[in-house]
């Protein structure tokens, strides 16, 4: 079976750290649990601070349908306001491999 990554790279915005993006995403954090093919989500951050935010799911249809909703039903959401949009790198990517 496919998994496809939603993998997102970004800054906090001025002023802000990752920690308060990741507390900014208290709504968010519910949303791809409603999403069909939604396996998981991580958010980790870099030595510069850069946060990653992982999302998988188990087709590109369904990876495309999720983060769609992230800017649509989920515009509103203070996740957005957290960022620095100039900064951010957003990509889907097929896993090859999976170990563990």
């Amino acid at each position: 079976m496919a998994e496809i990554l939603e993998v997102t790279s970004r800054r906090p915005a001025p002023g802000l750290t990752p920690e308060d993006f990741v507390a900014a995403n208290t709504d968010i954090n519910e949303y791809p649990r409603r999403r069909p093919g939604f396996r998981w989500r991580r958010i980790a951050v870099r030595d510069d601070g850069t946060i990653l935010d992982i999302v998988a799911y188990d087709s590109l249809e369904h990876a495309r349908a999720g983060a769609a909703g992230i800017t649509g039903e989920m515009g509103d959401s203070p996740v957005h306001g957290a960022i620095d949009h100039s900064t951010v790198d957003w990509q889907f990517t097929t896993v090859l491999q999976r170990v563990g």
